[in-house]
């Protein structure tokens, strides 16, 4: 009997996934516990493994978002049963062969980060009679004209049938300026012959200075990246979030001399701690315990009320970017984080960012914070400062900035210091003025006299 591969419920919020890789073929057999596709939530992508060995049938095709539990692919004990499946596939069903449609899925903004509806299926379109003899269409074609670009799929690539970018190469076609009317904007085959038959599409005739790329707005475009997954996620909340916030940020700067000296200590302690205490994990261990002085930046305003957080869970913000375009930002949650040592904070948070990493973070993993984080000195050496957006639903977000030698007053003295700045961005409709100031004031104290916090680091 068939073994069904359906899409995982990887949190209590996730109600819808996206495949954005199959990782073997419609057809082949695959051992249990090997890596079959990847799918793709609001904020992590997850590599799924056959639940069991068998001959692999795909009902769900590359970028089509579906509930949770549907089913997206059958595994055969044996050829025969796959043959019987694929037989008694009932019609519309999405199968992974280069020329059945689906209709394409309704966007729908929903609270939060934005959804899809899963489209319904739908048999394959009717082609012209032209498609009937493709060799009898003219090589001739008149000069491109402006046209709707093609989007791209998640990974970057240009959505195009085999078939439609075979015929569109023998014809020598642009893909980019053929409009695809298959599910999520993919050209098939109907689509490069409606191109041809219409006669205004062909290859791009080259600028005078050499350019025989994409032209926009009459300017050149290196490149198109496609607003999918992450990237609208990230996009849509920061939108969302400077819509929603009446967002302030202030500035500090902490002398930070004296925690230089402690990680120095904590550093040369490591083997005997079981962890290298990095600068991130001295701001989280001390921001929990400002948070404790300073409840009401712990805290999410809701229609009818402002809530404060028993439980202190701070995020972490990092980036999974590679390469010259990359912006997959992360941001997940240390929970509990006020009752936890600074060597608990240090290895979770290690571990944290290795599962990123490698892309193994969880929907649970990033939900549930009460206040995040971020820190942008490994991008910039220099003295810089950050007005971070405010992670919805929470209130308040911290920004720390690499530290810089710069000429400070000390006891009337002109002298060098190591100086850190912090930005604290938070909502104005939570607090006033003095809460943050209260709590940008209990930072610096812990941090440039952190005799108080030896007691606490075990």
């Amino acid at each position: 009997m068939a073994v069904e591969i359906v899409m995982p419920k990887l949190a209590m919020a996730m109600k819808r996934g996206k495949v954005v890789e199959w990782l073997a073929n419609d057809g082949d057999l695959v051992e249990k516990g090997r890596l079959v596709m990847v799918v793709e939530t609001e904020k992590v992508t997850y590599e799924l493994e056959a639940p069991a060995t068998g001959f692999l049938h795909i009902l769900i095709g590359v970028d089509q978002e579906v509930k949770v539990n549907t089913t997206l692919a059958l595994l055969a004990e044996t050829e025969e049963e796959l043959g019987q499946i694929r037989t008694e596939q009932p019609a519309g069903a999405a199968a992974a062969t280069p020329e059945i449609e689906s209709v394409s899925p309704t966007e729908q903004p929903a609270a939060g980060l934005v959804e899809a509806v899963g489209g319904a299926l739908a048999p394959p379109a009717s082609v012209s009679p032209a498609a009937e003899n493709i060799n009898a269409i003219t090589a001739h074609q008149p000069a491109a004209v402006s046209v709707p670009q093609v989007p791209e799929n998640s990974r970057g690539r240009i959505a195009i049938s085999p078939l439609a970018k075979s015929i569109a190469a023998d014809h020598q076609l642009d893909i980019r300026r053929i409009v695809g009317t298959g599910p999520e904007g993919r050209i098939k085959k109907r689509d490069v012959i409606k191109a041809l038959e219409s006669g205004v599409i062909a290859v791009a005739t080259p600028m005078d200075d050499g350019w025989s790329g994409e032209m926009a707005d009459g300017k050149r475009v290196k490149t198109r990246l496609p607003l999918t997954g992450m990237r609208r996620a990230l996009a849509d909340h920061m939108r969302r979030s400077l819509s929603t916030a009446a967002r302030v940020t202030v500035f500090a700067e902490i002398d930070m001399t004296e925690m230089i000296k402690l990680r120095q200590g904590l550093v040369k302690r490591a083997e005997v701690l079981g962890s290298r205490i990095s600068y991130t994990d001295l701001a989280v261990f001390i921001a929990a315990r400002a948070l404790k002085e300073v409840p009401l930046a712990n805290s999410t305003m809701t229609e009818d009320h402002i809530v404060v957080w028993e439980d202190i869970n701070i995020g972490v913000a990092f980036s999974l970017s590679e390469g010259d375009y990359g912006t997959d930002l992360v941001v997940p949650v240390l929970k509990q984080t006020g009752n936890k040592s600074l060597v608990e904070i240090s290895t979770e948070l290690k571990e944290m960012v290795n599962r990123g990493r490698n892309g193994k973070l969880t929907l649970d993993d990033m939900s549930g914070g009460t206040f995040t984080i971020t820190n942008t000195a490994m991008l910039l050496d220099r003295w810089h400062i950050q007005t971070p957006i405010i992670t919805q639903p929470e209130s308040t977000i911290l920004g720390t900035s690499a530290i810089v030698e710069k000429p400070v007053i000390v006891d009337g003295e002109i002298v060098a210091r190591p100086m850190m700045p912090i930005s604290l961005s938070f909502d104005h409709r939570v607090m006033d003025g003095s809460q943050p100031t209260r709590f940008i004031g209990k930072l610096c104290e812990l941090m440039e006299q952190p005799d108080y916090l030896l007691a606490q680091l075990r």
